[in-house]
């Protein structure tokens, strides 16, 4: 009877380490991220700080000097950036990068992201989170109106009164963007920001699940 209860005992015991070793993974693995992508950034900060001020100052440079240079750069270009005629100066500094093949699609991507949380963005054309819901049917996809109207889009597209939803996949793996009439989508009061963090783990909910009822006989 012993041995039976200790071979028992065994699968139990291991599916209990693999559930708390999962568990932790999963509770480390963001902090560790967050953690590790702050040192790579502090590090770069620190080397390019070395690099650059500490042979003016000597000994009087103090570690974290960086990530003040750092800081102060990225304000120092945003004062830049904010003053007339800058705009003529970036699009020559963008040449090579909007003219090669490969970089232009990259840069591309990452300029039309940057752009869509620029503070000087037109409140009334930024995407507004909706829910795609076909007619008939029982399905909601959640998506990004990116276009409000059709009527500049070249020959062959479908008018009238149409948007254009983007639809993201989880883990940010692609997506998809469908035009389709204004009626089939509804507004979804959440911030652009909370539905792609939504979208990005696929909607996995992360409230504690409800009790289960206690099924023990009296």
């Amino acid at each position: 009877m012993k041995h039976f209860q200790t071979q028992s005992r065994g699968p139990k015991l291991t599916k209990n380490l693999s559930q708390y070793f999962f568990r932790g993974l999963i509770t480390a693995l963001p902090l560790g991220l967050t953690v590790y992508l702050l040192y790579v950034f502090l590090s770069w900060s620190e080397s390019v700080a070395m690099q650059l001020i500490r042979p003016f100052i000597g000994r009087l440079y103090v570690p974290g000097m960086g990530l003040l240079l750092g800081i102060a750069g990225i304000i120092l270009l945003g004062m830049l950036m904010s003053q007339r005629g800058m705009g003529k100066l970036l699009s020559l500094v963008e040449l090579p990068f909007t003219n090669l093949p490969v970089v232009k699609s990259i840069y591309s991507s990452f300029k039309s992201f940057a752009d869509y949380f620029s503070p000087q963005r037109n409140r009334t054309t930024q995407q507004t989170v909706v829910a795609l819901r076909l007619p008939g049917q029982p399905l909601e996809l959640v998506g990004l109106v990116t276009r409000q109207n059709v009527g500049d889009l070249p020959a062959g597209f479908l008018q009238g009164d149409r948007v254009a939803v983007y639809l993201p996949m989880g883990y940010m793996i692609g997506g998809y963007t469908v035009f389709v009439p204004r009626d089939w989508v509804q507004p979804i009061d959440m911030s652009v920001e909370e539905a792609m963090r939504s979208a990005l783990f696929a909607w996995m909910s992360s409230a504690a699940p409800a009790a289960a009822p206690d099924r023990r006989q009296p």
